[in-house]
């Protein structure tokens, strides 16, 4: 029996019907919070980095849509085949989905397209210390801290610090039973089943 609604998310390719949409998420305050920058993103700017995904191999970018909904941005960046590592981060931009489960939804569909489909051995990311959510959600799934950045970036004019996290191919097991069973729970079907 689930405990809410089913809730079918899905990440795809970001196409270029995409490009403001980011913009304006990226420009917006729930997820500018969270990101290294603090300044206002310009369309030129934007641009280049919009433009800049097509044909980058060290990077890779899904929109996430719930219900048919564009509601977010999840990447993949340093992808680095040679050491079987990656990078990640995503944000939730429409807040109409916070609450649902999409965020756990979306840490088990990484960490399972990067050991199960890429054969990777580590997923790494960093969070602001102030984004707790984020880095406890993190911490559920079996990332360990491996290190703190003091004041490695300047938010609201002032230093802030970084968690450095990581979770290794091999450590997953230990937790992929029980984060299945609480999305399982949730109502959501797990990916690449």
């Amino acid at each position: 029996m689930t405990t809410q609604p089913v809730h079918a998310v899905v990440l795809r390719d970001v196409i270029e019907a995409d490009r403001q949409r980011l913009l304006d998420w990226r420009n917006s305050p729930e997820v500018a919070a969270f990101m290294y920058s603090d300044h206002r993103i310009g369309q030129a700017e934007h641009d280049r980095w919009f433009d800049g995904m097509a044909g980058d191999r060290r990077r890779r970018y899904w929109l996430i849509e719930v219900d048919g909904e564009p509601v977010g941005l999840a990447n993949l960046a340093d992808i680095d085949a040679r050491n079987r590592r990656c990078a990640w981060a995503y944000y939730l931009a429409s807040p109409s989905v916070r609450g649902l489960g999409v965020g756990s939804y979306i840490e088990f569909w990484v960490i399972e397209y990067v050991f199960r489909i890429l054969g990777f051995d580590k997923l790494w990311c960093e969070v602001l210390l102030s984004n707790e959510s984020v880095w406890k959600l993190h911490e559920r799934y079996g990332f360990q801290r491996e290190a703190l950045f003091r004041h490695h970036v300047i938010k609201d004019g002032a230093p802030a610090d970084v968690v450095g996290m990581g979770l290794l191919a091999q450590d997953w097991p230990a937790q992929r039973e029980a984060m299945a069973q609480r999305l399982l729970a949730k109502g959501y079907a797990l990916p690449f089943a």
